[in-house]
């Protein structure tokens, strides 16, 4: 150099600048230092105070690898400004959870479980439909958060979980159905209160690298399902750093000395993405009032959202735990109260493996058992939220957005001091609760799970080995719950359905009652179904019914074979009289049989039209369908 300083001497100069002892690092890092921004340097310094200097051992002479280098630090600045109060943060509350699963500390010590105040619905009673009611007028204040980071390897499908068929009926996926319900409540909200322009209700999809690009390609390859592309909001989660052991060393890639290794951190994401996505304070000046978070593939939620919102609005809950009743020991939380001996209490899901030693360790000595109505007082959480969007602002301004973490590392022995693999931190969306004050009003919404719950994530192989008599949670029982919700819905309405016919798919014995589909917008509520449907009617087992448009009147129908309706808004349907012909067979696949779609594998049957009667009404007026 001109000046006659060697590197050696700017690079002491540089790091004197920035009050760092050039003898605290690893000769390799210091060599390398000119490759580094003042900000990167920084970060550097705060790594190696929090013994991270493994990251830089086997770093190569300058002029080797720098642009790998180079990458190296990007992508540490990305992990640590993508995390609430960066890596320092992360490697802090690593150590004290690892320390705490060493030691087998127990995270409910001092706390007494007790039955949270909630409410139980029954479809179709007064109590239900005055919730329904309150819910729908209240649902154009509200945004809706679907947390979709997963893709459907689990299923036994290759690409994204929101893509897949909620039914093979009409073929609508996942996303459509929850888009068209959205859209439905929006309509039906506007319409209840005398709205002279509708509200756009907010949607956000939380993604992952995983099933970012697939999600977008979704939404644009369908016009967005007739949702504004402007109403519809992505936000992408980032994986989170692995951890070698209880140090919490950050872990490197195996097959890159470059790369720190990251895994998905979990849905409790979503809080911290909405705050720093500055939605929230968009949605509150606006007026809106609720935010509700679902997951992926329950294709009955939105037959349980009205309801559920009403006792929101109704009972003024800060946080709403939608739940179904849950029996003793089934593998599924437990919502549940927790006093701790200081005063602190929470309302919060306790997984169910700890639920029953946590009861017998208080003074129960029978643990988790049923009551007299058959359940567990502690109802079943199911993973969706309903959060008052006024003190759910408050609280993330005060935590960033992040969620009380928990670790699960898989130790090579007893001894608990080393790892079979890298673990990293992981948080849950319905932990949410746990840092709120007692004052926080937090309860619980029951529904039938016929009605409200029927999630799609396992494949056939470990569906068919789950216990009898406990829920197979696959596509295949996905499906068929919702034509069971269907007819039982349009059973509470006055129609006659004959009875299901037990069938097995993929060794999983499921009930087969007729596959009665309807679009959100013929029916978001029990009320709106209830008033299309008049006289005596009545509907087969082998029958397929398919309602695709918002004013169809079922009166004096008898239905035995397939009938399919499209009509247009503005075109008004009555269909009654006799409709008989040979209708849909159900044929049964083998899930091994690649002559077909995975979508219809992993159900283990299609639909064999043989016969239908279908007609579409394209134009607005008044018709009538009576063969």
């Amino acid at each position: 150099m001109a000046s006659g300083l060697t590197t050696a001497d700017s690079t002491a100069k540089l790091l004197s600048d920035l009050k760092i002892d050039a003898g605290d690092w690893p000769p390799s890092l210091v060599k390398n230092v000119h490759l580094l921004s003042p900000d990167q340097i920084q970060l550097g310094k705060m790594l190696l105070e929090m013994g991270q200097s493994h990251l830089f051992q086997h770093w190569a002479e300058p002029g080797v690898d720098d642009d790998q280098k180079k990458a190296f630090f990007t992508q540490l600045s990305k992990l640590n400004s993508s995390y609430p109060g960066g890596l320092a943060s992360y490697i802090k509350t690593a150590r004290e959870l690892l320390a705490d699963s060493k030691a087998g500390k127990n995270p409910y010590d001092g706390f007494t479980p007790s039955v949270p105040t909630g409410e139980v619905l029954s479809l179709g009673d007064d109590n239900f439909i005055k919730f329904e009611d309150v819910g729908v007028k209240e649902a154009k204040n509200a945004a809706f958060v679907l947390v979709a980071g997963g893709l459907g390897e689990r299923l036994g499908y290759n690409g994204i979980k929101v893509a897949l068929p909620a039914e093979t009926t009409t073929g609508t996926c996942f996303l459509q159905l929850y888009i068209e319900s959205i859209l439905a409540l929006q309509e039906a909200s506007s319409r209840l209160t005398q709205g002279t322009c509708q509200k756009e209700i907010p949607f956000v999809i939380m993604t992952s690298d995983d099933t970012h690009t697939s999600t977008v390609d979704l939404l644009a390859s369908n016009s967005y399902f007739g949702m504004k592309p402007s109403q519809v909001k992505l936000l992408k989660q980032e994986k989170v750093a692995c951890l070698d052991d209880n140090d919490a060393r950050l872990a490197l890639d195996p097959h890159n000395k470059y790369k720190i290794q990251t895994k998905p951190h979990g849905h409790g994401d979503v809080h911290s993405l909405l705050y720093s996505s500055g939605l929230l304070n968009v949605w509150h000046d606006s007026g809106s009032r609720w935010v509700i978070f679902f997951q992926d593939t329950n294709g009955l939620l939105f037959k349980a959202i009205p309801a559920s919102l009403g006792v929101s609005a109704t009972k003024e809950y800060h946080v709403n735990s939608l739940a179904v009743p849950r029996k003793a020991k089934e593998a599924i939380g437990g919502i549940t109260k927790l006093t701790h001996s200081d005063g602190r209490s929470m309302v919060i899901n306790v997984e169910y493996n700890q639920l029953d030693p946590l009861l017998r360790a208080t003074g129960h000595p029978d643990g988790d058992v049923n009551c007299e109505t058959g359940y567990s007082p502690f109802p079943g959480n199911i993973n969706q939220l309903i959060l008052e969007l006024g003190p759910y602002i408050k609280e993330l301004t005060k935590t960033g957005g992040a969620i009380k973490e928990f670790v699960n590392p898989k130790y090579k022995d007893a001894s608990k001091t080393s790892f079979k693999s890298s673990t990293r931190l992981e948080c849950m969306m319905q932990d949410y609760p746990k840092t709120l004050p007692p004052s926080a009003r937090v309860g619980f919404t029951v529904m039938d799970t016929w009605l409200a719950y029927a999630p799609v994530k396992n494949n056939p192989e470990d569906a068919a080995k789950v216990p009898k008599g406990n829920p197979y949670h696959s596509a295949t029982s996905g499906e068929m719950a919702i034509y069971r919700a269907n007819s039982l819905i349009l059973q509470k309405a006055g129609v006659q359905v004959e009875d299901p016919v037990q069938q097995v798919f993929n060794g999983q014995e499921v009930e087969v009652w007729p596959r009665v589909t309807w679009k959100p917008k013929w029916g978001i509520t029990f009320a709106e179904i209830k008033s299309k449907v008049s006289g005596s009617c009545s509907i087969s087992q082998r029958s397929t019914m398919a309602l695709k448009g918002r004013d169809i009147f079922l009166e004096n129908l008898t239905l035995d074979g397939a009938l399919i309706i499209n009509s247009t808004d503005g075109a008004e349907v009555k269909v009654g009289g006799s409709i008989k012909n040979k209708g849909w067979l159900i044929e049964r696949i083998d899930y091994k049989d690649t002559a077909f779609p995975e979508e219809l594998r992993i159900r283990g049957f299609r639909m064999e039209k043989k016969e239908q009667l279908e007609e579409t009404y394209s134009q607005p007026g008044k018709y009538t369908l009576k063969p």
